[in-house]
Order: structure tokens, then C-alpha cells, then sequence
């Protein structure tokens, strides 16, 4: 090697030395980051096991508001299920299938006769509160036509 090629990779290493420092702290980084992130986790689901209750109103005036009281639970399989009360004119007792993805609940089912409730809600960063929308049919008991509005529960 003469000494004007060992100048001339010297000055080469000199250049290159930074882009690879940076490139070498860059790996780094992504690998850091990779392994945090392997070991975190996703937002859990609310827990909505418990008794709520609270008042719906319909958007409809002529339809009288009401109270309903659910209570939810794990069944034998493991999923929720709520079993309600409730003292409305179209519907008086619901088995629930309830679903949770993270705060979003949603508590769907039927009565006896086939009339049915479906309740969307959002529980609050608390746990304890449910703002609700819901939609009922009380047709197959011929007791009400559809109805829908809001509502809010409360864990008691």
C-alpha cells in the first residue's frame, strides 16, 4: 500500500466512519423500540360484570320513558349474559348476550314472545357509568311497534 492510497482510505473511513455510527445507533433504536413494544398491550376490555341500571328515553314523545335494571354475569361457557328487568310498555324482561370491545358494549337478546332489545353504549373512563342508545321491538307480542332513543346506566 502506498502512502497516497493509505491517505486515501483513511479519508474514505473518516467519511464513511459517521454514516455507519449513525446507521449502527439507528439499528439500535429500532430494536429497542421492537422489544418494548413486543412486551406491551393492547387496551383491555371494560369490565361490565355487575348489576347497572338507569332510565331510557324514547326520541318518540308519545312514548313513555323507562327504568331498566340488568344484571351480567359469565355463563357457563365463559361468555357475558345479562338477565333484565324492565318496566316498559313493549318489553318487561330480556335475556341478554353482551359483547365488549374495549370501552363498547353492546347487550342484545329477545324475550319470551320474541321481542327485542339491542343497547349500544360506552362505559366511562370510571367504569361506572354507561351512556347508552337502544332499539326495541315489542311487534311479536303485539304490545308496541319499534322504538328506539337513549339511555344511561349506572354499576350499582
Amino acid at each position: 500500500m502506498t502512502k497516497r492510497s493509505f491517505s486515501l482510505s483513511a479519508v474514505l473511513i473518516a467519511l464513511l466512519m459517521p454514516i455507519i455510527v449513525a446507521m449502527t445507533r439507528s439499528a439500535a433504536t429500532q430494536v429497542t423500540f421492537a422489544a418494548s413494544s413486543v412486551g406491551s398491550t393492547a387496551p383491555s376490555d371494560a369490565d361490565v360484570r355487575g348489576t347497572w341500571s338507569g332510565t331510557f328515553l324514547s326520541k318518540h314523545p308519545h312514548v313513555p320513558s323507562f327504568l331498566m335494571r340488568v344484571v351480567i354475569n359469565r355463563d357457563g361457557n365463559g361468555r357475558l349474559v345479562g338477565n333484565s328487568t324492565l318496566n316498559s310498555e313493549c318489553i318487561k324482561g330480556v335475556s341478554l348476550q353482551v359483547t365488549v370491545t374495549d370501552s363498547q358494549v353492546v347487550l342484545a337478546g329477545s324475550d319470551r314472545e320474541g321481542d327485542s332489545l339491542t343497547v349500544r353504549g360506552v362505559v366511562d373512563n370510571t367504569g361506572t357509568i354507561m351512556e347508552t342508545g337502544y332499539i326495541m321491538n315489542g311487534s311479536a307480542s303485539g304490545r308496541c311497534e319499534t322504538d328506539d332513543g337513549t339511555g344511561r346506566l349506572a354499576r350499582q
